[in-house]
């Protein structure tokens, strides 16, 4: 399992096409929830790239499903203060794990930010519905971290139901065949065009850097 602390990662040369942000409040296609949604709308933005694979993804589920996005672009403090919640609740919860631990299991639910896929406008945190809206059981909820759920929030894990595991697999088909890539440690979130993506793609440099 390759983690986003991994300095292979960091190793990816950084590039940017310059493709636009697209803001998905305008495009009814794709489902968007507002869980997450922030008074600038940068949860609603991904890149057109991403926002043409989701599509994509989409087409390719069974009838009757369709993607619900959660979350895309994420601000550079937004991520950082993310970061830093979750490292000194670890840290709180386990004073005797070493700063090099800390800083690894905390990456395991948030990236640092100096490679956040997030902030690149290539990452996207989703999940599955009925046409009607109504979520399906992924095993547990968007963002549920590796502590709460005894890392069932990692994507093959087996402590889930098998209702779970089923609709876990309809996703990865559908969105890993649109060619995203997922974050292990984290069903719900696939990226594309990022440091993450391009080590796993064998990519030469980034689509995608920093917005």
């Amino acid at each position: 399992m390759i983690l986003l602390c991994d300095p292979r990662v960091a190793a990816v040369p950084g590039a940017d096409d310059g493709e636009a942000l697209v803001d998905l409040r305008e495009r009814p296609e794709l489902r968007l929830d507002e869980r997450a949604a922030d008074p600038a709308g940068a949860y609603a933005r991904l890149r057109r790239g991403v926002v043409d694979r989701l599509l994509a993804a989409q087409r390719a589920l069974p009838d009757g499903l369709r993607l619900l996005v959660i979350e895309g672009y994420r601000p550079y403090q937004a991520q950082l203060d993310i970061f830093t919640g979750y490292r000194d609740e670890l840290h709180r919860n386990h004073p005797d794990w070493s700063p090099e631990r800390v800083h690894q299991e905390t990456t395991k639910f948030v990236s640092p930010v100096e490679v956040a896929p997030h902030s690149t406008g290539g990452a996207v945190d989703l999940t599955l519905c009925t046409d009607d809206g109504v979520e399906l059981d992924m095993g547990t909820v968007v963002d549920a971290t590796p502590e709460a759920s005894h890392n069932a929030c990692f994507t093959t894990a087996t402590s889930i139901g098998a209702t779970a595991r089923r609709n876990r697999r309809i996703l990865v088909t559908a969105l890993a065949g649109a060619g995203l890539v997922n974050y292990p440690t984290e069903w719900w979130h696939w990226s594309y065009g990022e440091r993450y993506w391009a080590l796993l793609t064998g990519a030469p440099r980034t689509r995608y850097g920093p917005v």
